[in-house]
């Protein structure tokens, strides 16, 4: 009576979590010969928040890879501005 219990962080569709329940199920299955009625999965999902490693979250790390994406567009933005407040500038001296 294999119980197979997975923690993985939020975000997977619906979709995703059951394809892993069936591999799971068919990993206990091959592995041991366990009964597919037999067999328990329980999978947790983890709030980005809530889990870490090496002292930084998930959030805190995604929040990281997004800040220089963030930066590059802000900059782009920025740069396509600076022309027409040139020409403004211009047109009232």
């Amino acid at each position: 009576m294999p119980l197979i219990e997975v923690s993985i962080a939020r975000g997977r569709t619906p979709e995703q979590l059951r394809a892993l329940i069936g591999e799971l199920h068919r990993a206990a299955e091959n592995a041991v010969g366990a009964a597919p009625e037999n067999t328990t999965v329980i999978i947790r999902e983890i709030e980005h928040e809530h889990w870490s490693r090496g002292n930084q979250t998930i959030a805190e790390r995604n929040a990281a890879a997004a800040a220089p994406a963030q930066q590059a567009i802000v900059q782009q933005a920025t740069a396509q501005q600076a022309p027409a407040s040139i020409a403004a500038d211009r047109r009232s001296s």
